[in-house]
Order: structure tokens, then C-alpha cells, then sequence
């Protein structure tokens, strides 16, 4: 059979279930997109920027309706593409990224594009591949889907070279696409009957869930139920267990964590870790010492013991591990008592930190938890947030409960700014019944916000919701104590109407406590009808997050005496003297 590689790279990403490709065509994929023209069941999504285009792709898998894919040009598109690629490799997402190759049948070197694009791309993927004949095409890109989707799952790359695209070949007999059966380890049983031994002897056991334990929310609620065990998430994992659920603590563990955690928390003798790598935010730089019998639960074997020795390792699947320790647990002595006072407690400290947060005067601005209570209040239970990197991200973290598993996302580990904005587009094209919010910071926005205009063209209705305070407050912030200036951290102003309307998108404002209800309600309401709209809210940052306070904390206190000494009195002398 003779066909081009761009016919065949269409057939299989049709028979993997692609259903959108983000990128930008040029002269090494044309052929690819002329393909992807013609598909009846894939569409090619123009973006703004192949950044932005990844961050799309990432934000399609994360959804879990698919694998985000990317169609790019090499070199420049790679290099551009290399910030989302990185994102989803350090934070577990499956993405599959095509780019064309230079052709090899000329003789010719210093070629437009010629680059070693595998070289680039080898420490932020899974795997890349080359293909080098026609029948390669088919099989390579199921081997990559296999891989991406497989254990940890992480991104892939496919180099096709441009004269495959464009002059047909052999392409053999086409293999079938056999569906995705990711191959898992067993729970092993000794390591189960291990980690059941120490909970159910624990006076205080705890739950530590990341974004690996995303699927497993009804076997860890049992299990939490099962247990009396209070739950905290990491920032990746906020929806690995519903905001809303009695047991729930809320995110973060350590000095960093919200007051509700930190006391459900305190005196754990067993913690239960599960999809998690102890992560620098999730601990607040590392200021969390978990217990001598902590169970470490995660698919990827080499996430044990990294930063904290683990009594029981046990390499698997969330979903699978956890049932079968809530079945070999039974019923536990005492956990009904202990639940009753653990959801007694973390109610009574939710409380008493948001009503901390409302009683903040935010000087004519928005307070933040007025903010967050009236978007959950009006969005319904599997609306998707999607967060930026930033002081927002935090504050979401914080204060806006997710009640529904993969409904929020944000840069984690390799902490991007620029995402939300391209991801709220692949969340919801990915999701199109979901309504679908973002939460970006007026730095983020402007990496990315041409990418509103890619909303417009797919006719999809979203909403962002920018936090502006004209800085980068989370970094401004953190430069306050040892520097008592904000240098480079203050940004020149932004028009954010007129980005809106350059853009073809809805505008609101959002200037103080009294506009937030309406303006949420209008926002909402024209996102529901199809519209994208922004929205500039005028955000209060003076009160800092828990996290930013626990942190700076954290990392002050390693320093030395003379460190400190140095540090402080730089920062006492110029608060008087400028």
C-alpha cells in the first residue's frame, strides 16, 4: 500500500482517539495539516504560540478525555513547545508531540530547522523516536501513545522527517490499534499486609494523596472513613479528594499548610502517602518531617525514599493499592470515634481561618476568600479550575474547595507561568459540558494572553478571572523580608480591557467586595452562552497566604546565626533609611 507518512500519522492518531491537535503549520508539516484538514473526527487548533499550544495539550490530558497532542514545526516549535513539555514531564501528564524532520534525501547540511531536536528533548520525555521508513509511522506512533499512557505517565516525541510527508512509500499492512491496557504491578501482599499492620495500630493516623491518587477518590474516601484519618492534598493533587468531605484538611503539610491541616496533622504516627514525590511545594520547601512509619504508595519505584525514608514502599496503582488496603484493614478499633472528633476539628479550624480571611479589610479592593466563596458558591460540583503559577495559586489553594476529581489544574513542579490561559482552552475543548474558569495573575496573563483570540476561533465560552495588583506577588512578597525592596517585581500597566478587546473577548471589572457576586454571575452567564470573556479583578494581596508565610519561615531558619543576623538588619536598615 502507498501512502505519504502525513496520511498514516493521520490514520493513527484517528485510531488513538485524538480528538484536537494544537500548533502551528510551516514548511516541515504542511503536508501533516492537510491531512488533519480532511479528518472527520480531528481538529486542528491554531495557537497563538506552540508555549501556549502545549500547555493546551497538557491541559486536554489532564481533563482525562484524552491525549493531548501536539503538532509542531522542528527547531523554533520545539523550542517554543519546551516549557509545556517540561511542565507535563516533572508533573506526570501524557502528552504526544509530532514535528516534522528535515529532509535526508539531499546531501544538504545547515538546512532550515536542522537541529538534534531528540538531544533537546531526552531530559523532558519518556521517549522520542525517529521514523525513518513509511511502514514506521503507524507503529511508531502507538509504541509512543503506549509509553506516554503507560506506568508514570509522562510526554512523547515523533520526528517525521519531511520527505516521508511528502512522497508516498510502502506502508505495509497497517497495524491495528489494540486500545491502551497499561501494564501494573500487582499490589505485592507482604508490603499490604505491612502498611494495614502499622494503620490499624496508629492512635493518629494521616492521608497524604498527590495527583497520582487522582482516580482513586471513592477507594481514599473509604479508606479515610474506614480509618478516622484526616486527608491533605499536595497543589497537583487538590482534586485527588473532594474538598467538601468531612475528613478533608486541605492542602499542604508542614509550617506551610492551612491552620486545619497543620492541627489534623500534628501528632500523626502513620502516614499514609499516596501518588505523591514530597515535592518542594507540597512541603513548603521541604519544612515537613513525616513520621518514622510513613507507607509510600506511587506507580514510579524511584520516588522512595528521594527525600524522606519510607517504612512500607509500595509500587502501584493508587486505585488498586488503596482498595486493597481498605480490604485487608476491616473494621478498625476506635476509627468511628476518631473520625467524629477528626471532622469536628478540622470543621471548627476551616472556620476559624476563612472567617480569619473575611474579616481582613481589603482597603477598598477584593478580598480574596469573598472571591473564592462566591466562584464556588456559583460553580457547579465538576467545574474546572484551572490556576496559574503565582500568589493566586496559593490563595486557590487556600480557600477555593474542589469538589470533584480532575477539576483543577495548575503548574506544579516545573512551574510555568503563562498556562492558565491556553489551559482553560484545552480543558474546555477537551470537556465542552464542563463549565470551565481560570485564576491568572496579571504577570501570567501577559505571557499568554494572546492565546484568548484561539478561544474565540473554536467557539467556546470560558471565563478568567486575573488577579491584578500590578505585581509578581508572590516573589515580591518573598523579596520583602530579606530585601525590603521589589526589584524587578513591579510591572508597568496593563490594559486589560483593551487586551480583551484586541482579542474579541468579553470584558468585566471587578473593582471591590461589593462587585464580586454580579460580577461573577455576569461572567458565568456569558461564559454558559458561548462568549469567552476576562475579567480584571482588583485583588487585595496584602494578607499572605499560609503557605508564603510558612515557607519564608522554613527557609530563614536554616540559615545560620550570622546569616540571619546579616539579612534582617539589611532589611531593618532600609525600611528607614529607603
Amino acid at each position: 500500500m502507498q501512502k505519504t507518512a502525513a496520511w498514516l500519522a493521520r490514520h493513527a492518531l484517528e485510531q488513538i482517539g485524538v480528538r484536537h491537535t494544537f500548533g502551528i503549520p510551516g514548511v516541515h508539516n504542511t503536508e501533516i495539516y492537510d491531512e488533519l484538514g480532511a479528518s472527520e473526527t480531528i481538529t486542528p487548533v491554531l495557537v497563538a504560540h506552540e508555549g501556549g499550544g502545549a500547555f493546551m495539550a497538557d491541559a486536554v490530558s489532564r481533563t482525562g478525555a484524552g491525549l493531548g497532542t501536539l503538532v509542531i514545526v522542528p527547531a523554533a516549535g520545539v523550542t517554543h513547545a519546551a516549557s509545556g513539555i517540561g511542565e507535563a514531564s516533572l508533573d506526570g501528564i501524557p502528552m504526544l508531540v509530532i514535528a516534522g524532520g528535515v529532509r535526508r534525501d539531499t546531501g544538504r547540511a545547515y538546512q532550515l530547522h536542522d537541529m538534534d531536536q531528540h538531544a533537546l528533548l531526552k531530559p523532558i520525555t519518556k521517549g522520542t523516536w525517529r521514523v525513518e521508513r513509511h511502514a514506521d509511522v503507524v507503529p511508531t506512533i502507538y509504541e509512543a501513545y503506549r509509553v506516554a499512557t503507560s506506568g508514570e505517565p509522562g510526554p512523547v516525541f515523533v520526528e517525521i522527517p519531511v520527505e516521508l510527508q511528502l512522497i508516498p512509500g510502502d506502508a505495509g499492512e497497517l497495524p491495528r490499534f489494540e486500545g491502551s491496557s497499561p501494564r501494573t504491578r500487582t499490589p505485592p501482599v507482604a508490603e499490604i499486609d505491612r502498611a494495614a499492620a502499622l494503620l490499624r495500630h496508629a492512635a493518629r493516623p494521616g492521608i497524604f494523596c498527590g495527583w497520582g491518587a487522582v482516580d482513586a477518590g471513592e477507594e481514599l474516601e473509604r479508606l479515610a472513613d474506614g480509618l478516622g484519618a484526616p486527608v491533605a492534598t499536595t497543589l497537583q493533587g487538590l482534586s485527588a479528594f473532594r474538598g467538601n468531605h468531612a475528613l478533608h484538611a486541605g492542602f499542604a503539610l508542614g509550617p506551610s499548610a492551612v491552620p486545619a491541616s497543620q492541627k489534623a496533622f500534628q501528632a500523626c504516627d502513620c502516614l499514609l502517602a499516596i501518588g505523591t514525590r514530597f515535592a518542594e511545594i507540597p512541603t513548603g520547601s521541604f519544612g515537613y518531617e513525616p513520621p518514622a512509619n510513613l507507607i509510600h504508595v506511587d506507580i514510579n519505584p524511584k520516588v522512595f525514599g528521594a527525600n524522606y525514608p519510607a517504612a512500607v514502599a509500595i509500587e502501584g496503582d493508587a486505585r488498586e493499592v488503596v482498595a486493597a488496603l481498605a480490604a485487608r484493614l476491616g473494621d478498625v478499633p476506635l476509627a468511628a470515634a476518631r473520625r467524629q472528633q477528626v471532622a469536628a476539628q478540622i470543621a471548627a479550624d476551616k472556620a476559624a481561618y476563612l472567617d480569619e480571611w473575611l474579616a481582613h479589610d481589603p482597603a477598598g479592593r477584593v478580598n480574596p476568600a469573598r472571591f473564592f466563596r462566591a466562584l464556588r458558591a456559583r460553580l457547579p460540583d465538576d467545574g474546572i479550575v484551572v490556576a496559574d503559577d503565582g500568589n493566586h495559586t496559593f490563595l486557590a489553594a487556600e480557600l477555593m474547595p474542589i469538589h470533584a476529581p480532575r477539576c483543577f489544574f495548575s503548574p506544579s513542579d516545573f512551574n510555568s507561568m503563562g498556562y492558565c490561559i491556553p489551559g482553560v482552552i484545552g480543558a474546555k475543548l477537551a470537556r465542552p459540558e464542563r463549565s470551565v474558569v481560570g485564576i491568572v495573575g496579571d504577570g501570567a496573563a501577559r505571557m499568554t494572553g494572546l492565546e484568548m483570540a484561539t478561544a474565540v476561533a473554536q467557539g467556546i465560552g470560558v471565563a478568567w478571572f486575573v488577579f491584578n495588583d500590578g505585581e509578581l506577588a508572590q516573589i515580591a512578597q518573598a523579596q520583602q523580608v530579606p530585601y525590603n525592596r521589589k526589584t524587578c517585581t513591579v510591572l508597568p500597566p496593563l490594559d486589560l480591557e483593551g487586551l480583551a478587546r484586541a482579542n474579541h473577548v468579553g470584558f468585566e471589572r471587578m473593582d471591590n467586595d461589593a462587585a464580586v457576586e454580579h460580577i461573577i454571575d455576569r461572567a458565568l452567564s456569558a461564559a454558559e452562552s458561548g462568549r469567552p470573556v476576562l475579567i480584571d479583578v482588583r485583588i487585595d494581596y496584602s494578607k499572605r497566604t499560609r503557605f508564603t508565610e510558612g515557607t519564608i519561615k522554613t527557609n530563614l531558619k536554616r540559615f545560620d546565626m550570622g546569616t540571619k543576623a546579616r539579612l534582617v538588619g539589611r532589611a531593618l536598615w532600609r525600611k528607614f533609611t529607603g
